[in-house]
C-alpha cells in the first residue's frame, strides 16, 4: 500500500495534473454549440421488469440548456423537463405535467428526486460546476483498455447534493467521463454510471448511458439516436412556453 501511494504521487508529479486542472480540462474539451437528439430509455427494476420510454431532447451551451420531451407511453407522453444553468444563481429547473395543466418548479432541495422514476436525479441531469466542488486526482487506473486518471470530486458544504462524492475514470487522452461511482452521505456506494461515445465530425458524443442504483437493484439504459449538432437553436426557445409543445420529431 505505501509503494502504491508513492507511485501515485510520483506519477502525479510527472504529469503536473492536479485535481482542478483536470476538471478545467474537462470543462475545455470541444463541444457543439447544440444539438437535438432523440432518446430511448428503459428502467429496469430488481425482479428484472423492465419500462420503455421514447423522449426527444435540445441542448445548448454544452447542456447550460436544455429541454426533454417525453414521448411515449402515453401515460407519460407530453411531460416535459426545461433546464437552464446559472453561475451565479440556482439552476432554473421546470417540469411540465400535462395531465395536471402545471408547470412544478424544481427547488434546489429537491434537486435529489428520481427523474421520472429512473436512476438519475435532477441533479444528475445538471453539469457539475467548477467552483462547487473539490477535486482531487487520487491516481490511474486502465479502464477496457483506456489509460484513466481517477479523479475524485467532493461537493462543497453548501451545495444540496444527495452525495458525499463521486470517483469519474476519466480518458487521459480526450478528457471525457467513460465511469463513475457515486457515494451517498454515508460514503456508500449508491449508483455507477457508464459512459460510451462516438465520434461525429471532430467531437465525441455521449451514444449511451447506463446508471445503476447499486442499493436498490434498479437500472437505467439511455440510448442516443438521430444526434443532429450545430443547428442554430435560439435562446428563446428555452423557455417555459415551449415545454406544452411537443416537437415534431419522432424516433
Amino acid at each position: 500500500m505505501k509503494r502504491f501511494s508513492i507511485f501515485i504521487i510520483l506519477f502525479g508529479w510527472m504529469y503536473g495534473l492536479t485535481g482542478n486542472e483536470l476538471a478545467e480540462k474537462m470543462d475545455h474539451r470541444k463541444t457543439p454549440l447544440d444539438s437535438k437528439v432523440d432518446l430511448l430509455m428503459k428502467l429496469t427494476n430488481k425482479k428484472g421488469k423492465t419500462r420503455s420510454s421514447t423522449l426527444h431532447s435540445i441542448v445548448k451551451d454544452d447542456g447550460a440548456k436544455q429541454i426533454i420531451w417525453f414521448l411515449s407511453p402515453a401515460d407519460d407522453r407530453g411531460v416535459a423537463f426545461l433546464k437552464i444553468e446559472h453561475d451565479d444563481r440556482d439552476d432554473e429547473m421546470r417540469i411540465w405535467l400535462p395531465a395536471f395543466k402545471k408547470i412544478r418548479r424544481i427547488s434546489a432541495k429537491k434537486r435529489s428526486d428520481s427523474f421520472m422514476g429512473s436512476d438519475m436525479s435532477f441533479e444528475d441531469l445538471s453539469s457539475r460546476q467548477i467552483d462547487e466542488f473539490t477535486f482531487t486526482l487520487i491516481g490511474e487506473e486502465n479502464y477496457d483498455g483506456i489509460f484513466c486518471h481517477l479523479l475524485e470530486s467532493l461537493p462543497k458544504e453548501h451545495l444540496h447534493t444527495e452525495y458525499y462524492r463521486h470517483v469519474t475514470w476519466v480518458d487521459s487522452t480526450l478528457f471525457i467521463p467513460l465511469k463513475e461511482d457515486s457515494y451517498d452521505k454515508s460514503n456508500m456506494l449508491l449508483k455507477e454510471k457508464y459512459f460510451t461515445y462516438t465520434k461525429i465530425n471532430d467531437y465525441h458524443i455521449l451514444t449511451e448511458i447506463q446508471v445503476t442504483n447499486v442499493q436498490k437493484n434498479h437500472s437505467t439504459h439511455l440510448k442516443f439516436e438521430n444526434i443532429e449538432l450545430d443547428i442554430a437553436l435560439e435562446d428563446r426557445i428555452f423557455h417555459e412556453r415551449y415545454l406544452k409543445h411537443l416537437p415534431k420529431y419522432r424516433i
